[in-house]
């Protein structure tokens, strides 16, 4: 087997599993793999997951790829925030939630980690188009209410903004009814506590 030849056949993928180059070249060497990762062709995301070496190198092929090799999951938390603008800065990993066990993949592409979540609050996600594919993103309410959910530490208002939130632009881009849907849907005490300092933190600092 060629390098030139698996290339051809599977540079349609991003990310690629070893279940699909057996579908596509049955019975192919595994030191195959090895050997182009030693030369620099491909590289392992995780057991079973590759991508070729020239690829995944924007926010939104990282996304496809996070949500590729651990699914079920969907992009949220600080890198949903950065994506919609609510932080300031870049975020040098990528965060996620999934309703598997809490695990984090430290690759050549950086970080990926992922937050477990329940079954019942598996909602609240979107397609987002990206070159022939798509990937999932929390939308920006569920982007709010994963993080306040997840982060129980948050105990007052001073807690919110140490965060470089940027409450001008949440204002403008949430939904405070859905917010307020989601939050009656979940039916947390905790939650609501934690979106009560967050309804406070927007009064406070988005005018």
């Amino acid at each position: 087997m060629k390098y030139i030849e698996f290339r051809e056949k599977m540079k349609m993928y991003p990310v690629f599993s070893t279940q699909e180059i057996e579908k596509r070249f049955p019975g192919l060497d595994s030191r195959r793999l090895t050997e182009w990762q030693h030369k620099g062709y491909i590289q392992k995301l995780r057991n079973q997951y590759y991508c070729f070496s020239d690829r995944l190198h924007d926010e939104p092929a990282l996304y496809y790829a996070a949500n590729t090799i651990y699914p079920p999951s969907y992009v949220s938390l600080e890198s949903a925030f950065a994506w919609y603008g609510f932080i300031p800065e870049r975020v040098f990993q990528v965060r996620s939630c999934t309703t598997r066990k809490t695990q984090s993949f430290d690759t050549s592409r950086g970080l990926f980690t992922y937050r477990h979540l329940k079954t019942s609050l598996y909602f609240g996600y979107r397609l987002e188009p990206w070159k022939a594919q798509h990937f999932l993103m929390a939308d920006p309410e569920k982007t709010v209410i994963d993080y306040l959910y997840l982060h129980p530490a948050i105990r007052n208002v001073q807690d919110i903004s140490v965060l470089r939130w940027n409450a001008i632009t949440m204002e403008e881009r949430l939904s405070m009814n859905k917010l307020d849907g989601y939050e009656t849907y979940i039916n947390s005490p905790a939650l609501s506590r934690r979106m009560a300092l967050f309804r406070e933190f927007l009064h406070a600092f988005a005018g």
